[in-house]
């Protein structure tokens, strides 16, 4: 990234001097006397850039068990979702740019749960009214329904409005345009890079094809454009992990210093459907997982998940700055708990306030689950 002066100088009193005794008049003995107004614009300076920031949210695993459907059917095409995010809709509709990871299909009816997903497509409609923008798509479970599963899904996504996609794509057109994604906002140009360790099914076809992890020439590629097309910050978004393992395991790390060296900034993981460690790694910032967003997975410590929030601050000389990132606790309370639906909750405003939940065992479970997750990471909030 280019490198700007901090301020815009503007012609100083001395060089008005210098500039008229250099001309040989008889100003060189003169006391110059300016304007108000030129005095105030010749000895202020003015900011090259305004101060900004941008917000990037991530957020884990939307999954769709059977349990889920159920629970949200309304009868013939209709769902309701509603539920599951409006305890913090706000988050996400702040957020300049706001990422999902879904692991299921749009493949149709019927529409099925684990092990081979199909949900209904007003879910995905539900997630980009919450304020998602961008969907995640490369995940072992994209070709649950097949190529043509994979292929409708997409479809979907294509026609829907302000909504992009990356990890999966139709023809080379499309995968040269989504790897990276490029995503400016504030003037920032932000790279997005998703990929799987694998799939559970094959496609059954050439295309569509989802990026594979192993696949290092064409991620380096994606990197080298990244950089060669001036991405002012390049996040890595991988799938991958043992699942419900709070550690992270050799091979993540070992990609994890791969990714640092090849221009990662950001590296946000998903997969494992728990919560994993983070750390720095060569010059990254890594969260291993984030763990669900929603699911009906009761096993322990599946229910507690993480948002992650990026924040990059554009400073006055153009120069940017990246904090580190800023982790939010989140349950998803299953039909019983909280209410009679699922239902996202930021963990730490809910403290202390059992008495809002319908059945107080998942409260407990919650605020065990949480101390528990983190003093085995040793992620804050």
């Amino acid at each position: 990234m280019a490198i700007f002066s901090s301020h815009i100088f503007k012609l100083t009193a001395a060089s008005i001097i210098t500039f008229c005794t250099l001309g040989g008049t008889n100003l060189d003995a003169q006391e110059i006397i300016m304007p108000e107004r030129w005095s105030k614009s010749i000895f202020e300076v003015e900011p090259l850039f305004a101060s900004d920031t941008l917000t990037i949210l991530v957020a884990g695993d939307m999954m769709m068990h059977a349990n889920q459907i159920q629970n949200a059917h309304r009868g013939g095409q209709d769902y309701d979702f509603s539920s599951y995010f409006h305890l913090i809709q706000e988050d996400i509709e702040k957020a300049d740019i706001a990422i999902a990871n879904m692991e299921f299909t749009l493949a149709g009816e019927p529409h099925t749960g684990y092990p081979c997903f199909s949900a209904p497509d007003s879910y995905a409609k539900y997630l980009a009214d919450c304020g998602f923008d961008i969907f995640l798509t490369a995940n072992n479970h994209i070709f649950d329904k097949g190529g043509k599963g994979a292929e409708r899904t997409l479809d979907i996504y294509r026609n829907m409005k302000d909504i992009r996609f990356t990890g999966l794509a139709s023809g080379e057109e499309e995968r040269e345009e989504t790897n990276p994604l490029f995503v400016l906002k504030k003037g920032i140009r932000t790279a997005l890079i998703n990929f799987t360790y694998g799939t559970n099914m094959g496609s059954g076809t050439h295309w569509p094809k989802v990026n594979y992890m192993a696949n290092r020439d064409f991620l380096r590629e994606a990197f080298a454009k990244a950089y060669n097309e001036d991405a002012d910050l390049t996040i890595a978004l991988p799938h991958w992990g043992d699942e419900y393992v709070l550690k992270h395991n050799e091979t993540q790390e070992e990609m994890a210093v791969w990714l640092s060296e090849n221009g990662a900034d950001f590296i946000i993981g998903s997969h494992p459907h728990v919560i994993q460690d983070a750390q720095i790694t060569g010059s990254a910032n890594v969260a291993y997982s984030l763990g669900n967003a929603v699911s009906n997975m009761s096993a322990r410590n599946t229910q507690l998940g993480l948002l992650a929030k990026i924040s990059v601050v554009r400073l006055h000389n153009g120069d940017l700055k990246f904090l580190p990132i800023d982790f939010t606790y989140i349950w998803c309370s299953r039909p019983g708990g909280y209410n009679r639906s699922y239902t996202v909750i930021p963990v730490k405003k809910f403290i202390g306030k059992k008495d809002r939940w319908l059945g107080s065992y998942d409260y407990d479970k919650m605020i065990d689950t949480y101390r528990h997750v983190k003093e085995k990471t040793g992620i804050k909030d």
